[in-house]
């Protein structure tokens, strides 16, 4: 397989420990990274302060070490990386592609009320651009977001099919490698999106979008819940003139009542007194075979086969 020109992550949230669905990921994106004699790297994504817990960060690290996912460079830590998101922001802006808006959730859902909308459940109704420069600016006299201008980004956007995305009539179609071809037509979906919090607290989408550039990050293999993410983070790569990765998003863990395992559903921190154990059940919740070794000496060997038996997979090949 092809391979020094890939470089993979795995970019966890510190507002709580891995859970079996965490696993899961981590070990799809370790696998797939080792099966491409790719580069691995961890991001620990902690640029919501508030929902941070203190320590989880070095907590998540030392889970990942004890089922010895072992990163290929330091883990980077987006709290320290404020100056490249306003760098990002700071380009956005003079390309009239990133405006201020003052409008709170409630003018959003009096907006599409009045309009007879009804909301959807565990869906953010769609900002309708009322901020917009073209629309007169902000609102009220209130701390502003950063919004990005979807509908001038989606004008920008390729139109060429490619084997990573293009735009066609408002729609962004782009290729998942297990979930197959994909289209959004973003807009219509989530409106335009926040940037920059009035808070001042940076957006996970510009966030993620401005470090996946600078590590040179290839491909993202992420859970399927944040799919629905993909869109707008590939239109913001093009509005900001970095390369899309290749994404794979895979299969999510579910709990007994059918909901996916979750932090915000109280998912029980991975029980590491066997990390065998627990990369076994990780491993076939990815459809690999289980190893039979339940010992810490046998996690290499495992991982070995694991590496072997993904590159046998039919999502694995790009």
């Amino acid at each position: 397989m092809k391979t020094s020109s890939y470089t993979g992550r795995f970019a966890p949230s510190p507002t709580g420990l891995l859970h079996a669905g965490s696993l899961v990921a981590a070990l799809a994106s370790w696998l797939d990274a080792r099966a491409h004699q790719g580069r691995w790297l961890v991001r620990i994504e902690d640029v919501d302060a508030p929902r941070c817990i203190p320590g989880a960060g070095q907590a998540i690290l030392r889970q990942l070490a004890a089922c010895q996912l072992l990163p290929d460079e330091e883990p980077a830590w987006q709290s320290r990386r404020g100056a490249l998101y306003a760098r990002a922001l700071a380009q956005l802006e003079r390309a009239g592609l990133a405006y201020p808006c003052s409008c709170t959730r409630k003018d959003i859902a009096s907006w599409h009320a009045a309009r007879g909308h009804a909301p959807v459940r565990g869906q953010a109704l769609p900002y309708p651009g009322l901020c917009r420069p073209e629309r007169g600016g902000p609102r009220a006299q209130a701390p502003c977001a950063w919004r990005l201008h979807t509908l001038r980004c989606e004008r920008k956007a390729p139109a060429e099919p490619s084997d990573r995305a293009f735009m066609t009539n408002g729609v962004l179609h782009w290729h998942d490698r297990r979930l197959g071809a994909q289209q959004q037509s973003i807009s219509d979906a989530v409106g335009d999106f926040i940037l920059r919090r009035a808070d001042g607290l940076w957006a996970y989408q510009l966030a993620v979008v401005v470090d996946d550039a600078a590590q040179g990050i290839t491909h993202v293999v992420r859970g399927a819940d944040l799919a629905d993410n993909t869109p707008r983070q590939i239109l913001l790569q093009s509005a900001l003139g970095v390369p899309t990765p290749l994404y794979l998003h895979t299969p999510l863990v579910l709990a007994a009542n059918g909901e996916k395992l979750s932090k915000q559903n109280h998912a029980a921190p991975l029980d590491l007194s066997s990390p065998m154990r627990a990369l076994n059940a990780a491993a076939q919740a990815l459809g690999l075979p289980a190893h039979n070794t339940d010992d810490a000496d046998g996690i290499p060997g495992a991982l070995a086969a694991w590496v072997r038996a993904w590159r046998q997979m039919g999502w694995a090949a790009t």
